[in-house]
């Protein structure tokens, strides 16, 4: 069965306590990479309608969106670079007017430009900031007020077992991803009463398409290091946010989730 019905025949009936699930509008910035794509799928399949974020002119968006929509899932692409709190306002501007408010946000967007801090450049610092750190604000920003008014959100925010533990040539990574957690839980604070919860999901190494790019020897030794002998799944990631992003953890806000094998335990 492949991975898709599967998924949809596990959670078809989207029923919870004998009421059905509400159907929900759920942003995912990186949405069309591994763990992106993973989380679309899971919320798609529990009967929300998905917006998937991309760079603009994204070369893979409409065969992404092809092979989605084939697998009878709602979704849409929206473009924007998540950097910058212009081109984020814009893009939720759009995504109101075509599909309606976002009840659910999946802050995934990241990047990588691992070096030494002796010789990492200003741009790899500020490139990695922007995109993994200053991006949580640019999007949140555009969907908080909203939730807060309707009295209902879920804003999930992945991170990194790095930024908990550190890693060597990841100085401005960790940095950025242990930003996104103290983020979470200074604004879960703000909104706790107001029906909205915000957390942070901090997975592992994933076996993503990033990953298996890395030399095999160097992820040998990533593997190795993992106390449970493996990557994670992508569906593993989706599995932990879509329960953060269901009804049924309402009561759970402000927490960090880690899904990482065992490479560090708190």
């Amino acid at each position: 069965m492949q991975v898709a019905e599967r998924i949809k025949q596990q959670v078809q009936e989207n029923w919870v306590g004998g009421h059905p699930v509400p159907r929900r509008v759920v942003f995912v910035t990186g949405g069309m990479g591994g763990i992106g794509s993973a989380i679309c799928r899971r919320l798609a399949a529990a009967g929300h309608t998905i917006v998937a974020g991309c760079l603009p002119d994204y070369e893979k968006k409409e065969e992404w969106l092809g092979e989605m929509r084939d697998a009878g899932f709602r979704v849409h692409g929206a473009e924007g670079d998540v950097a910058d709190y212009e081109s984020c306002a814009s893009m939720f501007y759009n995504v109101r007017s075509v599909v309606g408010n976002v009840d659910i946000l999946i802050n995934n967007a990241g990047i990588t430009r691992d070096s030494l801090f002796k010789r990492m450049t200003e741009r790899d610092w500020n490139e990695v900031i922007n995109t993994n750190l200053n991006s949580v604000f640019n999007v949140t920003r555009q969907v908080v007020d909203g939730m807060i008014e309707r009295g209902w959100g879920r804003i999930v925010n992945i991170s990194s077992v790095n930024a908990i533990k550190g890693q060597f040539g990841q100085t401005n990574y960790s940095a950025a991803k242990a930003g996104m957690a103290g983020f979470s839980k200074a604004l879960a604070q703000e909104v706790v009463k107001k029906g909205v919860t915000v957390n942070t999901v901090s997975p592992g190494y994933v076996d993503t398409d990033l990953v298996m790019a890395i030399r095999a020897e160097v992820r040998e030794q990533i593997v190795a290091s993992i106390p449970m002998g493996r990557l994670a799944k992508p569906e593993e990631i989706a599995a932990v946010v879509a329960f953060l992003a269901s009804e049924e953890a309402g009561y759970i806000t402000g927490a960090n989730i880690s899904v990482n094998g065992g490479m560090h335990m708190m």
